[in-house]
């Protein structure tokens, strides 16, 4: 089964969803981590259901039309127990700002430091969200292991670790790049100021 199989069965786990629902809670990162696009998700639903994995039953939608309640079988609980218990592979890194940080030195000083400055704002953003969120867990959610909100929480401090290192790390590249500028910015002062020697012989007393 492919890893989005696996995440579907981790979100049904802990409650029944319509496929808009698990479409909309895989907009964003599921722990904070890992997401997918929509349009991936119905067709997984489809080979779940398929394979026994989830099972459905029509509801009212919020619409005119009927839609499917999805809900996880014991045979998807089975795999999902698997899964997690299953030895992990070492992790794969597929991050564009770090390709494009690997080839900073093509550009200028002032340009890398527009895509570090883009970088840290989105990592500020998200670290502000996931702060807000922090606020509405409740001590049993931090501390009973035996709760879902338990898990949710784990993964949300993971989230908000990795966002401070990100913004401590862009701020340390800027910190590079505004003295780089800096520097070179002096060098071309210094070019464009006139020698003595190209303001002619220094007049005889």
């Amino acid at each position: 089964m492919k890893t989005l199989g696996y995440a579907l069965l981790g979100q049904l786990a802990r409650e029944p969803l319509t496929g808009y629902d698990l479409t909309r809670k895989m907009d964003s990162p599921i722990g904070y981590m890992w997401s997918a696009h929509h349009s991936q998700v119905y067709p997984m639903l489809s080979d779940l259901e398929r394979d026994g994995y989830v099972r459905h039953r029509v509801v009212s939608g919020r619409g005119p039309r009927d839609t499917k309640l999805y809900t996880i079988t014991a045979k998807g609980k089975r795999a999902l127990r698997s899964w997690i218990a299953s030895t992990l592979a070492p992790p794969e890194s597929r991050s564009e700002l770090m390709l494009r940080v690997r080839a900073l030195w093509v550009v200028s000083p002032d340009v890398a430091r527009g895509l570090i400055k883009q970088a840290r704002d989105h990592h500020s953003d998200r670290l502000a969200r996931y702060v807000a969120e922090e606020r509405d867990f409740s001590h049993d959610d931090r501390t009973n292991v035996a709760l879902p909100a338990f898990a949710a929480y784990a993964t949300l401090t993971c989230g908000i670790s990795n966002e401070q290192h990100m913004l401590s790390w862009c701020d340390w590249l800027l910190g590079h790049l505004s003295a780089a500028a800096t520097s070179a910015e002096g060098g071309r002062s210094v070019r464009r100021s006139p020698s003595a020697s190209a303001a002619g012989p220094v007049p005889r007393s």
